[in-house]
């Protein structure tokens, strides 16, 4: 009977351990700072797919500016182990929606399946345990360069509709603006 109970209860914390990993693994978030600056060096993004989906996976990308309104969206295949670095200057801030090119602003990353083996449009998304990420930052002033792991977030279902929504509002008005790009790797 103990080792019943022990079993039971092993099984409970293994499962419960390995469900905060996988959550983990959903959504990051991250910022920049000093994009499209004069003299500031350029910021990155890194992204890496660890295989824990058993195959290839996209990183659903949106961009907004600092009053939450989305500039730009894509999705970027990530093959197991791959990396891939994006631009924040090239990448991810130079086609935004409205024209306006942002200096600060807000990057968030869903991990989701491919569709057909290829990333479209993350206007709808379906969020798999399966990415990793890193950003460098380009500090106010001296312009000192500072890298960090994207913070983990919890995805709840009004997140997830409203990043979905901005980005199908871009695809259906945005005549192609509006739509970062995949930067290099992978």
């Amino acid at each position: 009977m103990r080792q019943t109970a022990a079993l039971v209860v092993t099984a409970l914390v293994l499962t419960l351990c390995a469900g905060t990993a996988f959550a983990q693994d959903v959504f990051k978030v991250d910022y920049f700072a000093n994009a499209n600056t004069a003299g500031a060096p350029d910021g990155t993004v890194r992204l890496t797919n660890p295989g824990t989906s058993g195959g290839n996976i996209c990183a659903a990308v949106y961009v907004t500016d600092p009053t939450e309104e989305t500039t730009e969206c894509c999705s970027c295949l990530l093959s197991p182990d791959g990396l891939r670095t994006l631009s924040v200057n090239t990448d991810l801030t130079s086609n935004p929606l409205t024209g306006v090119l942002l200096t600060t602003g807000t990057i968030y990353l869903i991990s989701t399946p491919t569709v057909g083996g290829a990333c479209p449009l993350p206007s709808t998304v379906t969020p798999t345990p399966a990415i990793r990420a890193w950003a460098t930052h380009i500090q106010n002033g001296s312009f000192a360069i500072t890298e960090t792991a994207s913070q983990d977030a919890t995805l709840s279902s009004g997140e997830q509709i409203a990043l979905q929504n901005a980005c199908h509002a871009i695809k259906l008005d945005g005549s192609k603006h509006g739509v970062c790009t995949c930067g290099t790797g992978d």
